[in-house]
């Protein structure tokens, strides 16, 4: 069993750390962001040439108090600036992710005002942040609107509605647009019935077997697409 095997078994597992980190006065939003930072660093895992994994699911535990006071800052604003915050720090360090980077909070009733705990864990998913991973035949790469997406799991459903594994804001896209599934034989897009329909190089498709650089346009979004040569990740 190679060490990518035995990752994923721990993946599979769905493995979770802690560590907790005591503040004389209430939480403030920097602490809790620089905590997450370290909480990645700490959690880093070499699985292979040039490809070292991080955790991508962050539960912050937090007092009452705490707690109330992230609602009134505003929870869901917040858990958006610190998975950014995450993305960015894995980005210039190198770091990969193997499904989307989430942030959530909850409430513990027994850590006092100041105290808080971070559960980490390494969650694979359709897609995830392209951070510095490479685009590869096995886990091809999309660009949209500027925001890269590595595509991790064999299929990828982008659409405007929240079941979408990419959601995309754009009127003209269906909830539930197109889906990207990844096979031995290739990479084959397949419109999902939508309103508008699915273009490829400008032509319009119920299904088209992508190749390096193609362009997909679904509504008024253009989708850049990239693949290469697959490399063997255990090594």
């Amino acid at each position: 069993m190679g060490v990518l095997d035995k990752f994923e078994k721990g993946v599979e597992r769905v493995v979770s750390t802690a560590f907790a980190k005591a503040f004389r006065s209430e939480v403030k939003p920097v602490e809790l962001a620089s905590a997450l930072r370290r909480e990645v660093d700490d959690r880093a895992a070499v699985v292979g040439r040039d490809r070292t994994v991080v955790p991508n699911e962050f539960t912050i535990e937090l007092s009452e108090a705490d707690h109330a006071q992230v609602e009134s800052w505003g929870a869901e604003p917040l858990a958006d600036e610190l998975a950014a915050n995450v993305t960015e720090h894995a980005t210039s360090q190198r770091y990969a992710f193997v499904g989307p980077v989430t942030v959530s909070f909850t409430e513990s009733a027994e850590l006092e005002t100041g105290r808080f705990l971070i559960r980490s864990a390494t969650v694979r998913g359709a897609v995830a942040p392209a951070t510095a991973v490479a685009a590869s035949a096995r886990h091809p790469l999309v660009d949209i609107d500027g925001q890269r997406y590595l595509l991790t799991g064999p299929v990828t459903v982008i659409g405007r509605g929240s079941e979408a594994d990419i959601i995309v804001d754009d009127p003209g896209i269906s909830r539930r647009h197109l889906e990207i599934r990844v096979t031995p034989d290739g990479v084959v897009a397949t419109d999902l019935g939508s309103t508008n329909g699915t273009f490829v190089e400008g032509h319009q498709v119920p299904a088209a077997t992508l190749v390096d650089g193609n362009t997909l346009t679904i509504g008024r979004t253009r989708i850049l697409f990239w693949t290469g040569a697959d490399e063997d990740e255990d090594r």
